[in-house]
């Protein structure tokens, strides 16, 4: 038996790389071209394959440190036969015909190996046997979001696991076997989906010791919120939002509210501003189609539905819930009413049902009876617009000659960017302001 010293091979203009795995034990076995060690730098991940075929002895590196070109890595303990064969099989190379490229086809040289894709395998032209030409492994393109060895990428590829849905524990942010194996726990005890919904690969928030700093406590969060923090989440992370922020004067709209006040306790309703605004978005779906719509699950295609269901938020002792009033359209203000007071005690007493929470169309958050003058509200995915509603208050308004006090109600729409572009959102914004405005044309 004779010993080789395997060294780091040519890694392009790296001086100093991470050794990220160490792919083999003192006394496994390798062939030539096995993968022995995973480098990485700012820009690759490389596999260092194996020169030769033999015993592994004497490992000098571990996970952490720092290698460059020509750095001891371990010896390989080789037959002295094959080793004697490996010089001949280099002249009867050698020996071979070198076929000439036609004029036309001319071989373009070898890509260095800091130009190649994040995950490759080091060529080794030490041997002349050995192609000049790196072996890609694992092909991988820069822009991938999750950081893994293509060891671990091809143990992944076994499971079905998509990387992206994966938070890795390693340096880096780097994804691990346990975190596979931990990731397929957690979707087998339903805590989590295969397709990737778990940020798709943002790195994690630091996990911090907060006692070291004072007294702190921990209080479990609600089922309510546990769930809605999840949906949030998706939302915020597949729409891209944009919010438009806009004003109205709901002066004779209030005024009107106030006269019918009277007749509407005499029905047993409380009327609130929140009806007439539900009137006014249901005339803007109308009016723009594109807002009464979902996109298909492939993104291809635009839903868009022939009923107005509105979402209203409801703030309960456990959290934010969304029952949805249907058939808006085909209500009466005092209907509406009477449908939101139900919808309303049902959700603070943790009544709602499946089918009280399906079937929205359009949400609305209002925080008016709380105060604020504005805020971006999320979109309630898969609807593609939201609309959140702050707190009116008297201001002076120029009517051409003179100033007036007028109510003045701030507002914004948030909305999917895929399907409505700025001018169709400011449109809407505009139109339901002018219905609350002057809500006699909820009539036309």
């Amino acid at each position: 038996m004779a010993k080789i010293q395997f060294t780091v091979p040519d890694i392009g203009d790296f001086d100093s790389v991470d050794v990220i795995e160490v792919l083999v034990n003192e006394g496994d076995q390798v062939q030539v071209d096995d993968s022995v060690l995973t480098l990485e730098s700012d820009k690759a991940t490389m596999e260092v394959p194996s020169t030769h075929s033999g015993k592994v002895s004497n490992i000098q590196v571990k996970v952490g440190d720092k290698v460059a070109q020509g750095t001891y890595i371990f010896d390989i303990e080789v037959d002295e036969a094959e080793q004697a064969a490996e010089p001949a099989k280099a002249e009867n190379k050698a020996e071979e015909p070198v076929k000439q490229p036609a004029p036309q086809a001319a071989a373009a040289p070898a890509p260095k190996l800091h130009e190649q894709t994040q995950s490759s395998s080091v060529g080794l032209p030490t041997d002349a046997s050995v192609s000049n030409t790196p072996k890609p492994v694992n092909h991988q393109s820069m822009g991938a979001v999750s950081h893994a060895s293509p060891a671990v990428r091809a143990f992944a590829r076994v499971l079905g696991v998509d990387l992206a849905g994966v938070n890795g524990s390693g340096s880096k942010g780097r994804v691990l076997k346990s975190d596979i194996q931990n990731f397929v726990k957690s979707v087998m005890q339903g805590q989590a989906s295969a397709g990737g919904a778990q940020g798709s690969g943002i790195p994690p928030v630091p996990t911090i010791d907060f006692s070291q700093f004072g007294e702190t406590e921990e209080i479990e969060l609600s089922r309510i919120k546990k769930l809605s923090g999840k949906h949030l989440s998706t939302a915020w992370l597949n729409i891209p939002h944009v919010t438009q922020f806009d004003e109205c004067d709901i002066t004779e709209m209030d005024k009107f509210r106030k006269d019918m006040k009277a007749q509407a306790e005499k029905a047993g309703v409380k009327l609130t501003p929140l009806v007439f605004i539900m009137k006014a978005v249901v005339a803007g779906l109308k009016a723009f189609p594109n807002f009464n719509a979902s996109l298909s699950p492939d993104g291809q295609k635009l839903i868009r539905k022939g009923y107005y269901n509105i979402g209203i938020a409801v703030d309960t002792p456990n959290g934010l819930v969304v029952p949805v009033v249907r058939d808006v359209d085909q209500k009466s203000i005092f209907e509406l009413s009477r449908d939101l007071m139900e919808l309303s005690t049902k959700a603070r007493d943790g009544k709602l049902s499946p089918k009280d929470m399906s079937g929205g169309c359009f949400s609305i958050s209002s925080l008016g009876g709380i105060g604020g003058t504005q805020f971006t509200p999320i979109v309630n995915a898969p609807e593609v617009a939201i609309m959140g509603v702050s707190k009116a208050s008297m201001q002076p308004v120029w009517d051409g000659s003179e100033f007036k006090p007028r109510l003045v109600m701030p507002y914004s729409i948030s909305y999917d960017h895929r399907v409505i572009d700025g001018a169709e959102g400011v449109r809407f914004s505009t139109f339901v302001g002018q219905h609350l405005a002057d809500i006699r044309q909820l009539l036309l």
